[in-house]
């Protein structure tokens, strides 16, 4: 659980500071205008950092902080996956979203794999 906790922690904090850092180059890279305004995007940078920034706990103590990976992986990340899937077929995001959706669902099934065979309860 640790390594997931790692490998997770620095996908959210590379996907926040991506955002915060290099927005202009994002929105190039996949096609899509300036949000409007700003500060939603702002707020998304500053959301996954602090998801990001929270893996930490569970890499540290596994077990005590159980319930941080269950919200966090199945759940946000499997929302998240599931948003970017609907949000295509049924809006026409970008093609490239579908990168979003792969990685947050592989670590959204990776995690509940592995609070399963470890013996976790949601």
């Amino acid at each position: 659980m640790r390594t997931i906790a790692l490998v997770s922690g620095i996908y959210d904090l590379v996907v926040g500071l991506t955002l915060f850092l290099f927005r202009d180059l994002l929105q190039t890279w996949f096609g899509v205008p300036a949000a409007a305004p700003p500060i939603h995007v702002d707020l998304n940078a500053i959301f996954v950092t602090a998801i990001g920034i929270g893996y930490w706990l569970p890499y540290r103590d596994p077990d005590r902080y159980r319930g941080y990976m269950w919200v966090m992986g199945p759940l946000l990340k499997g929302a998240g996956a599931a948003a970017f899937l609907l949000d295509y077929a049924l809006r026409g995001s970008p093609g490239s979203f579908l990168l979003f959706a792969a990685s947050d669902g592989t670590l959204a099934l990776v995690t509940l794999v592995g609070l399963v065979r470890t013996g976790g309860k949601p």
